[in-house]
């Protein structure tokens, strides 16, 4: 089953990492939206930190080697889920980061989830 996690994160990373690298002004106008919608984005982008990182949570327990990156990816996502859920108020802060002017800001991100995804990758390749 960690294999199964390993494999779904590395999808979800490379998709995401290409497109924040790609398009970052799409990325800033996704979270422009959510932030327009107050409490409910805040809760939108919650239930989406929430669907990943629980799914990591729940079936890719791993304290050692390079899997531990994915773990503690996965812990954060439920953390940050449950702060916005609890406090929604610093989500909506967290959310008037994104702005027209600081598009590239997405760029670095992508590229760490890029990495992280080739990283995943060779462990899972070494490992088959």
């Amino acid at each position: 089953m960690e294999r199964a996690v390993q494999i779904y994160a590395i999808i979800n990373f490379a998709i995401i990492g290409i497109s924040h690298a790609l398009r970052p002004r799409a990325w800033v106008a996704f979270f422009v939206l959510l932030r327009e919608r107050g409490e409910a984005g805040v809760f939108a982008t919650a239930f989406l930190s929430l669907a990943f990182g629980s799914i990591v949570v729940a079936f890719h327990n791993v304290w050692s080697g390079l899997p531990v990156v994915l773990t503690l990816v996965g812990w954060a996502q439920v953390v940050k889920a449950f702060l916005y859920f609890t406090f929604p108020a610093f989500g909506l802060r967290k959310l008037q980061i994104p702005s027209e002017e600081r598009a590239n800001m997405f760029v670095v991100p992508g590229v760490l989830f890029l990495a992280l995804a080739a990283l995943l990758g060779y462990h899972v390749w070494a490992t088959a």
